[in-house]
This record gives C-alpha cells, sequence and structure tokens, in this order.
C-alpha cells in the first residue's frame, strides 16, 4: 500500500492538490493525513498543501454558512432530521460566540450544522469569513504538520492494520463508536442543561 500511494502522488502531484482541495470542502481529516503523508515522503510542498486545504476548508463552510443564510427550505428539511444538532448549536454559539467556529472543526456530526446555524442567524459574513479561514488554515497546519512529522510511525501502523487486521477492524470500529458515543452524550448534556434553565427561569 505504502509503494502505490507514494507511486500514485509521484505520477500525479498535481492532481494530488486538486484532490485535496475537493476533498477538504467535504470532510477533512483523512485527506489531511495523507497530504501530510505525502509531504513527509517529499512528493508534494508542505506549506502549499496547508494552504490549498485550508482553502478548501474554508470554501466548504463558506458553502454551508450561505446555504443557511439564503435557503430556507433546505434548512427547515434539515432541521426536520437534524433538530437536536441544530439546537446544540445555537446553544454553543450563544455561550462561546466565535470560538464555536474554530472547534466546530473537531466536533464530529457539526461540521456542516454549525456554519448553517450561524448563517441563519444575523452573524456578520465578514466576520464568519475571517474566522473561518484563519481556523481552516490553522486546522490544516496542526494536522498535516502531525502527519508530516509522524510520517514514518503512521507508515508502521499501516503495515500491521494490513497484517493484523483482524485487531485493526475491531479497533477502529471501538474508537468511531466511541467517538460518536461521546458526542451524543455532549449533545444530551447541553440540551439537558438548557432544560434547566428554561424550568428555573419559569418559576
Amino acid at each position: 500500500m505504502q509503494a502505490f500511494f507514494q507511486n500514485f502522488i509521484a505520477e500525479y502531484s498535481e492532481w494530488f492538490y486538486i484532490i485535496i482541495f475537493c476533498w477538504c470542502i467535504l470532510e477533512g481529516e483523512i485527506a489531511l493525513i495523507l497530504a501530510g503523508i505525502a509531504a513527509h515522503a517529499g512528493t508534494v510542498n508542505l506549506p502549499l498543501v496547508i494552504f490549498i486545504a485550508g482553502l478548501g476548508a474554508f470554501c466548504g463552510d463558506q458553502f454551508y454558512f450561505y446555504i443557511g443564510r439564503f435557503s430556507k427550505n433546505y434548512i427547515q428539511r434539515k432541521l426536520a432530521s437534524q433538530r437536536r444538532k441544530f439546537a446544540v448549536a445555537h446553544i454553543l454559539l450563544k455561550r462561546f460566540g466565535w470560538p464555536v467556529i474554530f472547534l466546530q472543526r473537531y466536533m464530529y456530526g457539526f461540521r456542516t450544522v454549525i456554519p448553517m446555524s450561524i448563517g441563519v442567524t444575523r452573524y456578520s459574513a465578514k466576520k464568519f469569513a475571517f474566522i473561518n479561514l484563519i481556523s481552516a488554515w490553522i486546522w490544516a497546519a496542526i494536522t498535516i504538520l502531525l502527519a508530516w512529522y509522524f510520517g514514518d510511525e503512521i507508515w508502521v501502523g499501516v503495515h500491521w492494520a494490513e497484517k493484523h487486521w483482524y485487531y485493526a477492524l475491531p479497533l477502529v470500529i471501538g474508537f468511531l463508536a466511541a467517538l460518536l458515543f461521546g458526542f451524543k452524550q455532549i449533545e444530551k448534556a447541553v440540551l439537558k442543561e438548557r432544560k434547566k434553565r428554561e424550568i428555573s427561569s419559569d418559576k
């Protein structure tokens, strides 16, 4: 797998930057790790791939922000299926303000919801764009630099997982399940606290 990846990057390095840009519009973490590994191997330029990855993440969040601002029908459909997440996003925005724009990149399940929630409000589009751009580059830099620095160790882990997939697969599934459970508990705690405040204010 390592040889295939390195050969692919070496042959299609120009396309790799475009792939990373598009991938970061949609998601990101895996793309950033791959970018860091490629930079570690010397097949792509480290500062350039950080710049492009951050730009892709910025464009993605800007897109969701303007969906929230100008597409009420889409938001209403989203609210029907993700009402809890929108409620949590509004609570976090009200409590913490602009730092939520930084934090949402690390919150599984909220990557699209928080920008849309901010777009629904009267929050300044210019202010959001500025904070979003800085946070996107910081997020890209941190993740890519970590993958770049630990490139050899990451490949050791990948080789181990290929040979011992029967151990690796349950570990990955368990990690993802724990992550999902953790964020579900955060959702419940935030909503529960809001409910308590509403009850106490009614008394």
